[in-house]
């Protein structure tokens, strides 16, 4: 009871990355079977120009995907923290019963209590590992579509300037020639608009923070003269 305890923490942390990585690679195909189809009746044009892009490397490189990377860290953190206090708490209770004297201290009904405490937290434990999964997955599929909004806005402002009719991913292809790899670009214009959301953000932030201050001000004032 006490070994599995002690597993548990491990085998959930490693799973969780795992399972991470296969819903990326299946969205990622997805994605790039459907822009393979485009790419297909495209090439019956040879006049057409296509660009690739490489969705991981954007995701993993770009500062919107290393904040989005942050927000998911955080809460596999969170949750495994919760797992963490309950097994903690198992270990606790199991060590225990394996203590003899311990339990020839206690009443019958004591043992019961602590037999039903054990009980209640591998119930709890066994929900807290189904929301961990329910949860990330669910982050995960967000964090993955809000990527691919981004990326192909990116995309389609870079296609513009280099001329490319189409811009696809990069999975989606066997071979391309160097000069048509625009990841870096696409890349370079996602920072461009993180910083300028950033930017409108925190002005937004301190307008609000300057007319919180200013109605306080005036609060004041009008306490003052009633």
């Amino acid at each position: 009871m006490k070994e599995n305890g002690r597993k548990c923490s491990s085998q959930w942390a490693d799973n969780f990355k795992s399972t991470l990585e296969q819903n990326m690679r299946k969205m990622i195909l997805s994605v790039a079977a459907a822009i393979g189809m485009i790419a297909s009746s495209a090439a019956a044009d040879e006049s057409s120009l296509i660009g690739v892009v490489n969705f991981t490397t954007c995701i993993t490189d770009s500062k919107l995907g290393k904040k989005e990377q942050e927000n998911m860290e955080n809460i596999r953190k969170q949750l495994s923290s919760l797992m963490e206090d309950t097994e903690k708490e198992m270990r606790e209770i199991a060590g225990k019963f394996e203590d003899a004297e311990y339990l020839d201290s206690l009443s019958p009904k004591a043992e019961e209590e602590l037999k039903v405490k054990f009980q209640t937290l591998q119930e709890d434990l066994g929900r807290y590992q189904n929301q961990f999964y329910q949860v990330l997955n669910h982050a995960n599929y967000q964090m993955i579509q809000k990527m691919n909004s981004n990326i192909s806005k990116a995309a389609e402002k870079v296609a513009k300037s280099k001329k490319l009719d189409y811009v696809m991913n990069k999975e989606a292809c066997f071979f391309i020639r160097p000069d048509l790899e625009v990841t870096t670009l696409v890349i370079s214009e996602m920072d461009r608009n993180y910083d300028l959301e950033a930017a409108q953000a925190k002005k937004v932030s301190d307008n609000a923070d300057e007319a919180s201050q200013i109605n306080a001000v005036d609060e004041s004032l009008f306490n003052k003269a009633g």
